[in-house]
């Protein structure tokens, strides 16, 4: 995948618009028609482009989740790292908020965070699309742009193979995107999430500074910058791992009505490193007469060395008579939910509103939460989407801004209601609303959010607590330290500045 650039004159050509700079007494960017009344302060020279154009701007304006509309005042496409330096400096020069925003997708561009949490209202938005190369692939690393989705890196290590050691259930997210959030899937027990595969980072500080940061260097911004929500710096270049792929994957899914022997079977199974994939989900009975759960396991092997699944699988509580597995190419089941996303585009339920709620529950507690809602979920919450249920090591997660469970459990669960209302839903609001209400439950048994949700109305003080005390002081003093001005990433509202 090569960099896309955008040269001035075409963009000139195309909108009629030219930025000369940002005028202080406005608040408002001037172009050669107002600079004169305006009296700006010129912009440094690109090598790419800032767009002004309506059409540029709603195109940053929303994401994925299509709760939230904001529209940006510009949108830069970077030429090169340094047009992100420039503009950074420039924009911490005169309080222009700034965010970094994935723009990924499979056959269309589009913002994947889910309640506005990449965008600002009035700021600059910066395309990673034009920072989408694949720079290298090396034994067991690439050198990667942070535009470039794990689908792209994925077929080209696949193609050396290697293969990325933790992937998310859909790979067409930006790099750059995932890890800035944590980056979570079915080989987190294993590998930990994504973010803890990175080795290394060039980072644009929101000073305006290139800086290298890695465990042993600079090792404070390489921490905050790992699901940290992009508050500290813009990522421009990663080095991330990657391990020998196999060549096919055997898939086994079991069905439980029992939740105690279903929590058993998980933690048995994820203690035991019986699986290279571990899931679970909390799913409609086939005659749709209410809810169970499901166990979904993956071993990834070569030509003579299949699994035997039977085996692994002895002493399980599940509904045997409902077992079932299947192989397949290693490839196929990383890229298994691309026929979905198709579905769901061909039906209209990919642009429609999407109200999900992510959170992580302590291992000890997580009966309860599930307990408390299954009852109240109906076959509307989710729509043709899935409620996943997985647990997870505690002990394999090395990022310190993922914020996990301050209790003593090892083992922790992602719960993920992936709604996908109908298009023509009415009870949007209703559901947002359900959100607070259930991350305020598991906030009480001491829960966390994973930050790609949408749960209204975060303040100041429920990030406090969603970090800790402590880490919450510490998170504010490296966001001073590298963002002096308050002026990246303003959608999370960490620190009582954006949000929604």
């Amino acid at each position: 995948m090569t960099t896309t650039h955008h040269s001035r004159r075409n963009i000139l050509k195309a909108t009629g618009l030219a930025v000369v700079g940002w005028s202080v007494a406005g608040a408002t960017w001037a172009t050669p028609a107002t600079a004169a009344e305006l009296g700006p302060v010129p912009v440094p020279r690109l090598d790419g482009t800032l767009e002004l154009s309506t059409a540029a701007r709603t195109e940053f304006s929303t994401d994925f989740g299509r709760l939230i509309t904001a529209q940006p005042k510009a949108v830069l496409r970077p030429g090169s790292v340094q047009d992100i330096v420039k503009m950074l400096q420039y924009c911490r020069r005169f309080a222009i908020q700034a965010a970094m925003n994935g723009q990924s997708g499979n056959g269309e561009r589009e913002s994947h965070s889910n309640y506005g949490q990449a965008l600002t209202r009035g700021g600059m938005e910066i395309d990673a699309n034009s920072l989408s190369r694949i720079i290298a692939i090396r034994g067991d690393h690439a050198v990667v742009e942070p535009g470039v989705s794990w689908a792209s890196l994925t077929k080209t290590a696949l193609n050396q193979g290697a293969t990325p050691p933790s992937l998310t259930d859909y790979l067409h997210l930006s790099i750059g995107g995932t890890v800035s959030v944590g980056g979570i899937g079915g080989g987190v027990q294993r590998h930990g999430l994504q973010s803890d595969t990175v080795k290394s980072m060039d980072i644009v500080t929101g000073a305006g500074e290139l800086v290298t940061a890695t465990p042993t260097r600079n090792a404070d911004l390489f921490n905050a910058a790992l699901a940290g929500g992009g508050q500290v710096g813009v990522i421009v270049k990663l080095v991330v791992g990657l391990i020998p792929a196999r060549q096919s994957a055997e898939i086994t899914t079991m069905y439980y009505e029992d939740l105690d022997r279903y929590l058993e079977d998980q933690k048995t199974l994820m203690n035991g490193g019986r699986f290279q994939h571990q899931a679970g989900e909390i799913s409609r009975r086939p005659d749709n007469s209410g809810w169970r759960y499901k166990i979904e396991v993956g071993s990834y092997f070569d030509a003579g060395s299949e699994p035997d699944h039977t085996a692994l699988l002895s002493g399980m509580g599940d509904l045997g008579a409902e077992r079932a597995s299947v192989q397949m190419p290693f490839v196929d089941w990383a890229f298994r939910l691309d026929p979905f996303e198709a579905y769901l585009k061909e039906i209209g339920y990919w642009e429609a509103k999407k109200p999900w709620l992510s959170l992580i529950l302590p291992g000890s507690r997580v009966k309860e939460f599930v307990e408390s809602v299954v009852p109240e979920l109906t076959p509307d919450d989710l729509g043709a989407g899935f409620c996943l249920l997985s647990p997870f090591d505690r002990t394999k997660v090395k990022s310190p801004m993922f914020a996990m469970p301050e209790t003593g459990d090892d083992t922790l669960y992602f719960f993920d209601l992936l709604c996908f209302p109908a298009p023509d839903a009415t009870n949007i609001d209703a559901q947002l609303k359900r959100n607070r209400r259930l991350y305020e439950r598991a906030v009480k048994m001491q829960g966390k959010r994973y930050i790609i949700g949408a749960i209204p109305g975060m303040t100041a003080a429920d990030w406090a607590i969603h970090f800790g005390p402590r880490e919450y002081r510490a998170f504010a003093a490296q966001k001073r330290k590298y963002d002096p001005s308050f002026i990246l990433a303003p959608g999370h509202g960490f620190f009582g500045i954006g949000g929604w």
